[in-house]
């Protein structure tokens, strides 16, 4: 992704906003632009493709913009980037635009809602209020997912109350049939941002020694699906399937 905006880039210059999802996603930006601010961006908006190329919109924007800790610039400039930004797109009526003066809180409490109802919604197929009424997806699923994160981000020193894990739970309208983003990207056959939904608090939460049993499970479908997207695309080769002929149970068969 570093290449793509490279040249849009000026060194020193150029202020770049993040608005993709999960966790350190900042790294490889900081790395490529040293010496340009890099902020972040949370979105949170209702919106769906159906049919294609028809965009329906069932919350308006709510963003918050802030400045990611980059080493090689004065924190007040990133800061003073942030600001500048946030001012300008709040401007717009139809959307509310906050200065985020933490980002790492932003992006875990985030994931309380995309590691959980994201996820599990791409795996199942499954709209949020279907997995609502179900009551078993949520208790067996979302809660424990949504708990694993506040453990993991406790340990990162972010502490994520957990009255917030009920709350979110019930965020969207029970009547609203959405289907989260992730989801709709696996419907279309398109590829998934898991691996920093998922992948990244997954790596952190193994450093630190906290237990992802139920986040462990769910990284390990989602690779499988990114593998099966890869497939369809021509992107792997796999082994033909074997004659309809050959059983389990053939006595003639090698493993």
């Amino acid at each position: 992704m570093t290449e793509v905006i490279a040249p849009a880039i000026t060194p020193g210059l150029t202020n770049i906003l993040l608005l993709q999802n999960g966790l350190n996603i900042e790294r490889p930006f900081i790395k490529a632009f040293p010496t340009n601010p890099i902020l972040s961006g949370i979105t949170v908006i209702g919106a769906s493709e159906k049919p294609s190329g028809t965009i329906k919109h069932d919350n308006y924007d709510i963003s918050y913009i802030g400045p990611f800790d980059n080493p090689n610039i004065d924190s007040k400039v990133s800061q003073a980037a942030a600001r500048t930004f946030v001012e300008l797109y709040d401007a717009c009526p139809a959307v509310k635009c906050t200065y985020d003066s933490d980002v790492q809180f932003s992006r875990w409490r985030k994931l309380l809602y995309n590691a959980s109802f994201n996820t599990v919604s791409t795996i199942l197929r499954m709209d949020v209020s279907t997995m609502r009424a179900s009551e078993h997806v949520v208790d067996d699923l979302i809660r424990p997912l949504m708990l694993e994160i506040v453990a993991a981000a406790a340990a990162k020193g972010v502490v994520l109350p957990l009255e917030e894990v009920e709350k979110i739970i019930t965020v969207d309208l029970y009547e609203s049939f959405f289907v989260p983003s992730m989801c709709q990207d696996a419907l279309k056959g398109n590829f998934t941002e898991f691996e920093n939904i998922v992948g990244e608090p997954l790596k952190e939460a193994e450093a630190l020694g906290v237990p992802t049993p139920t986040l462990r499970v769910v990284y390990g479908m989602l690779k499988g699906l990114q593998f099966q997207t890869k497939q369809a695309k021509g992107m792997v080769e796999v082994p033909e399937k074997s004659s309809p002929e050959m059983k389990y149970g053939d006595k003639n068969q090698k493993w």
